[in-house]
């Protein structure tokens, strides 16, 4: 009989609770969700990615994709700009309100993540990182 409480994938669950309801609470104020913080990290990073790109990168589906990027349009924060070289595709902008909002969030999300792993070792969040790794592919 398998023990749900000690299998991969109920504490891998968990723990991806754990660390939304610790997002939550860091940017208690701020309208935007860990997807959509994670999508204004790819564009701080490289601005002016395709929504196929922001796709690819992130692993989530373009239609998904697509609502994260309309909800940011509509808070001011991105906006599309036709592609040079595809006239179907668009390019996905930071504003500046997008852009100011970096140094801001980044640091909340940096406390995010302090809280997050604050009860292993240094040597278990890189292990932690290279089986996550692993996993992901």
């Amino acid at each position: 009989m398998i023990e749900i409480e000690r299998s991969v994938g109920f504490l891998l669950a968990k723990a991806y609770q754990r660390a939304c309801a610790l997002f939550k609470e860091e940017f208690d104020g701020y309208d935007i969700t860990p997807q959509q913080f994670g999508l204004l990290g790819f564009l701080w990073q490289q601005d002016g990615l395709s929504q196929a790109e922001l796709s690819q990168r992130s692993q989530i589906d373009r239609t998904t994709m697509g609502g994260l990027i309309d909800r940011l349009e509509k808070e001011g924060l991105v906006k599309r700009i036709p592609h040079p070289e595809d006239r179907r595709a668009y390019r996905i902008v930071l504003t500046e309100k997008g852009r100011n909002l970096n140094d801001e969030l980044s640091e909340l999300a940096k406390k995010v993540i302090e809280r997050f792993i604050s009860r292993i070792t240094p040597e278990e969040h890189i292990t932690l990182l290279s089986i996550l790794e692993k996993l992901r592919h």
